[in-house]
Order: C-alpha cells, then structure tokens, then sequence
C-alpha cells in the first residue's frame, strides 16, 4: 500500500494524486501545458474523490458505513488501469496459436526526443509504422520465412527516471502465414531474425518517414531538424530481440504486466517532504539495483506529462495477422494448420466485483468491519456532494 505523505502535504494516502492536488496548481502557472496535459491532471486530481460522485454502503449486519467514489478512467491515472489491463487480457487469451513468441523491442534515440515533444503524434505513428513494417519486411522475405506474421505493439515513452525513452515492445508470432493460405512457416526454436539488419532497416525507414513528412509540411516550420537528421544516419540504432516465451500463458503474463502500465505506478512513491519527492528506481546500468532519487514534485510532475499521449491515441496496436479488419478468417486458418483447438468463449463482460472474485477470491462488498455482512447500496452521492450522516439503527 502507498504510505502516508509527510505532515502538511498529504490528502491520504501517499501517490501520484496527493502529488497532483498539493502542487498541481504549482506546474500549472510555471509550465504552460497543452489541454490533454491539463486534462490528465484534473482527472487524477479528482479519481475516488467527492468531486465525481460515488455511492454510499452500509453493512446489512453490523451497520457500517462507507463512501465509495468513481474513478476517472482517465488512461493516464495510476488507480485506474487494473480493470481495463484484465478485461484487455481476458481478449487476447482466444487469439493465442500455441506456438512460441517472440518479444523485440525498437527504441528511437534520444536525439529525437525534442521532435516528439512538438509533435507526439507524428513521431509515435511512424514508431508504429515502420517498427512493424520492418519485421513484415524481413517476414515475407522467402530467405526469412516467406510468410505474414501476427504483431502487437505497445508503445512506451518513459524509462526508469521518467525521462523521455521512447520505445516500442512487440510481441510477435513464432511464425508466418503463408502469403497463399496454404501452410504455417515456424522459425527456428530460439532465433527471429538478425537484430543488426532489423536495425538498419527500422533506421532507413524512420528516417525516410520523416525525409517524407518534412516534405509534406507535416514537421514544425521553426524546428531545424536537418542536422540531426543527418547525423542519426551514421548512428547505430538500438532493436533487442528477447528470447521466445515459454508458451501462451507466458505471453499473457507478459502482456497483463505491459499493456496499461503508466509512467509512474503510485508504489514507487515513497515520501513528500517540503515539496521533495522520494521515488524508487531500477538502476539497469547498475546490475539492475533498486536507488531511491529525490526530485522537487514540480519536475516530477513535469516528466510525467512527458508520457500523457494526444488524445485517442492509441497505444497498443495489432498487425499482419492480428490486424482487426482480418484477425477472425486469419487466425481460424493458422489454428486449422497448426491442428489447434478452438479458443474458449471469452468471458462475459463481468463487473469489477465478480473479477476480483474470480482471479484473488475476495470479496469486495464484504464489511471491512465486522468481516461477516454484505454492503449494499444506500445512497448514490451526487458530483461534488459530501456523504451524508446515516444514523445506525442496528
């Protein structure tokens, strides 16, 4: 659980809200922040709080109460992305093949960071484009596989200080489709392809995106992006292929830690003090070493709206096999190939309550107090409203 802030910063509990609330208004006059940013921190601000309304409980035996409030669904908040993370994996389960899968990841360099601070969009479209244009690429090839594979794509903005990393994860099937239909193509057991080539042909394509999107006018009139560009030609670019999965299960594992993680989880919070925040970190460069940083909360707060992405961005994708408008007829021929059974229904739609049953076996409206009544519903709170005195009359 996040531990409680220091005296006279705290709203609670400790985490990125608290943060937001005492500060907020803070970074909001010193920075000037783009509407989507403004957004995200009304949002936070607001999530399980008053301000958005929520119901009130009482127990049916022991007559305690309490006041629930709604969450702000807000893509970016720490508290609400548990939910939406299991009902998005609870998806993908019937789209697995059994089959290997492999994970690459493509990351920009940080020499690119200043042109997505002007023009996120772009930058993180053509992340997505010619990352997965450049494993089609080497797919089709005869030489390769001679095949269409099935990728889904995560992008991540952040690394472990918060700073600008941007990055794409790919999970990608262990094997193509034939361009004809006729015959599943496997990859070699432990080998995707050649991470040196995949560099220098995700490299050629970005930088021919952005050659193209120059010309179209699509790049800032006032951002001279010529000299970096010319020296990110002679620069290596990074692409890290990780061993396959161990299987199905392990891709969803993977998957359910991936998706919906944000910049900055409220655990990694773990004091304020006269404005200074203590946040946990994982050292790579340094045999992977959990450190404790101290950053003011305006410039922790600064580089987490580093990470909020426009608006209806998507941030995860699907290609090749997995594209949404071919996912079903391609998908039933790879598991009639590959002699696979068909997937389990997906689950129905369940309230929170029942998925918090059904993967932990608690019980969400079992009274915290007396550990025996059921909570029910009493009163709904409106938008702004206080919860209401309710006398017991147990």
């Amino acid at each position: 659980m996040p531990r409680a802030s220091a005296a006279g910063e705290g709203t609670g509990r400790l985490g990125l809200a608290a943060i937001v609330r005492a500060h907020g208004e803070a970074l909001r006059r010193s920075h000037r922040l783009a509407a989507v940013q403004q957004r995200a921190l009304e949002a936070i601000a607001a999530c399980r709080t008053p301000a958005l309304g929520g119901h009130l409980e009482r127990c049916d035996r022991c007559g305690a109460t309490r006041a629930v409030y709604h969450s702000c669904r807000n893509r970016h908040c720490p508290q609400c992305q548990a939910l939406a993370q299991t009902r998005w994996v609870e998806a993908r389960r019937a789209e697995l093949l059994p089959i290997p899968y492999f994970h690459v990841v493509f990351t920009l360099p940080h020499a690119l960071n200043a042109l997505a601070q002007h023009c996120p969009r772009l930058v993180y479209t053509l992340l997505f484009q010619c990352a997965t244009d450049t494993l089609q690429t080497f797919a089709r090839d005869p030489r390769h596989l001679g095949g269409e594979l099935g990728i889904t794509a995560i992008l991540h903005t952040w690394g472990q200080t918060l700073t600008q990393h941007l990055h794409l994860h790919c999970v990608v099937t262990g094997g193509a489709l034939a361009s004809d239909g006729s015959r599943w193509i496997p990859t070699r057991r432990r080998f995707l392809f050649p991470v040196r080539a995949l560099s220098k042909v995700f490299r050629g394509k970005y930088l021919a995106a952005l050659d193209e999107a120059r010309a179209r006018g699509a790049l800032p009139a006032d951002l001279d992006t010529s000299p970096v560009l010319r020296a990110l030609r002679g620069t290596p670019w990074v692409v890290y292929a990780k061993p396959p999965f161990g299987g199905p299960e392990k891709v969803l594992a993977y998957l359910g830690r991936y998706t919906h993680r944000i910049a900055l989880s409220n655990e990694r919070i773990l004091a304020l003090h006269e404005g200074v925040v203590h946040l946990r970190w994982r050292d790579y460069a340094d045999c992977n070493r959990t450190k404790v940083m101290l950053l003011s909360a305006d410039e922790l707060l600064r580089r987490f709206l580093l990470h909020v992405v426009p608006t209806g961005f998507q941030r995860i994708r699907h290609f090749g096999l997995l594209a949404n408008r071919r996912r079903t007829p391609a998908l039933a021929r790879c598991r009639e190939l590959l002699h696979a059974a068909p997937p389990l229904a997906p689950p129905q739609r369940e309230t929170p309550v029942e998925i918090v049953r059904r993967l932990t076996g608690r019980e969400l409206l079992q009274c915290p107090v007396c550990r025996e009544g059921t909570l029910r519903l009493v009163v709904q709170l409106a938008p702004g409203a206080s919860a209401p005195e309710i006398r017991d009359t147990s």
